[in-house]
């Protein structure tokens, strides 16, 4: 089985790259320049028609969309790893916040990006729902690290790096704690 990974550092493909690092799974890494527009040259488009990143081409079948590549990459690779639930209800609340993450939260911080007034109460009520869902718990989805995990803490970090004051989300914080203590985190960091 042979699996190309196409990234750019700092971009939403360093979620698939931290999971593909939690998992072990052997694939080649393609890194692509956005400076230079890797990912709008035909031969990248012929691959992914909206020209970004993240791509696998798993034996000859490109998947993109990190949420995508993520559930693929979980449902292949992960149960047996204990990275993603089993087919059932857990399995359920997986893809619950994987959807989450790119459609209700990743559309509230992409419209306070897009905004001249900047107001963060959308974000933050979002935050606040994240928030009261670890509460009480390690991880997000069962007992264990997830590649839920990976992808929430993605947006989250990203998030961060917006100005998003993390300190009165005491979940978050401990949460982001210990998924920035994994191995694969500061793989996927160093890009």
């Amino acid at each position: 089985m042979s699996l190309i990974f196409y990234y750019a550092p700092w971009s939403s493909a360093t979620t698939c790259l931290w999971a593909l690092e939690e998992l072990g799974v052997p694939h080649e890494r393609v890194k692509l320049d956005l400076k230079a527009k890797d990912t709008k040259k035909p031969e990248y488009l012929k691959l992914n028609p909206n020209g970004l990143v993240p791509l696998i081409v798993q034996d000859g079948v490109p998947i993109y969309e990190s949420i995508a590549i993520l559930a693929h990459l979980g449902e292949t690779y992960g149960v047996e790893k204990k990275l993603f639930p089993a087919p059932g209800i857990t399995r359920a609340q997986a893809f619950q916040w994987l959807a989450w993450a790119n459609v209700t939260f990743g559309a509230a911080v992409g419209r306070y990006m897009g905004s001249t007034t900047k107001d963060k109460a959308e974000v933050e009520k979002l935050l606040a729902i994240l928030d009261a869902g670890l509460a009480g718990r390690t991880w997000l989805v069962g007992d264990t690290f997830t590649l839920v995990d990976v992808h929430l803490a993605g947006a989250i970090g990203w998030s961060s790096s917006l100005g998003f004051d993390m300190k009165s989300f005491t979940n978050i914080e401990s949460w982001m704690t210990k998924c920035k203590a994994r191995p694969g985190y500061a793989v996927a960091m160093g890009g």
